[in-house]
């Protein structure tokens, strides 16, 4: 038997980011494993600039998460006004940098992406040298230090994470822990969110957690190096998707 701390994710927008290239700011379909190290070190009152408190929590947690609604995709047209780039001028808050007298301002062109009413449960399992347990996790999540949002601060989630200490055989069995109803019941639920019976599984570690010829293997650039810098590298990540009734693989 092994130890989770298992959370649902959900809100009318999230946006879990990929590698942005120009003004285009992609969203993944389900929660990075930068995101979720933020959610937790926000939970936990960590600032980024406090490099050792993020790398000791880091390398003390595997993530797992199920997708259980496939969400649906939405793009934001967005514009923004900043200075030209000087060296002699450090501004300190937005409205400073719009003040200034002196700076002539550009508009900025992006496209922003946003998944709309996803559900996402997610598993953390800790590593052997762990630095948090389980319980500080899921108390921190219980009354965190910092608003929580969904890959974006515009995105704070919609319903209470209700995080629960589960003991399973198998991620699995962690990832398939029932939450309440987010209407009056779960066929409700999957009326008005458009859950097609389908569910996605990704997780990082053993690629056996599912016996199955069907898992794909991926190399996301989603773990943090430096929060200041916005640097990530790659790491191993397996997924895959079946029918939820069925256990039948895509």
């Amino acid at each position: 038997m092994k130890e989770y701390l298992v959370f649902r994710l959900y809100g009318p927008l999230a946006s879990w980011g990929q590698a942005a290239v120009g003004g285009d700011r992609p969203t993944g379909l389900q929660p990075t494993r930068s995101a979720i190290l933020g959610l937790l070190g926000a939970a936990l009152g960590i600032q980024r600039d406090q490099r050792e408190q993020l790398e000791a929590l880091q390398q003390s947690v595997f993530t797992a998460v199920k997708q259980t609604v496939p969400s649906s995709l939405l793009r934001d047209y967005h514009t923004a006004q900043v200075p030209s780039a000087s060296n002699k001028v450090v501004f300190r808050t937005r409205k400073s940098e719009l003040r200034e007298p002196n700076s002539k301002l550009n508009t900025i062109l992006s496209s922003r992406d946003y998944r709309c009413d996803g559900v996402w449960i997610v598993a953390i399992s800790l590593s052997k040298d762990a630095k948090y347990t389980l319980a500080i996790l899921q108390q921190a999540l219980l009354k965190p230090v910092y608003s929580l949002s969904l890959g974006r601060k515009s995105c704070p989630p919609a319903l209470p994470l209700k995080p629960t200490l589960v003991q399973t055989a198998a991620l699995k069995q962690a990832l398939d822990t029932e939450f309440p109803a987010m209407t009056r019941s779960l066929k409700e639920d999957n009326l008005w969110l458009k859950a097609n019976g389908w569910v996605s599984y990704f997780w990082e570690g053993d690629k056996a957690e599912f016996t199955s010829d069907a898992v794909l293997t991926t190399h996301p650039w989603d773990d943090p190096i430096s929060r200041e810098r916005w640097q990530f590298k790659q790491r191993e990540m397996h997924q895959i998707s079946l029918k939820e009734d069925e256990n039948v693989p895509i």
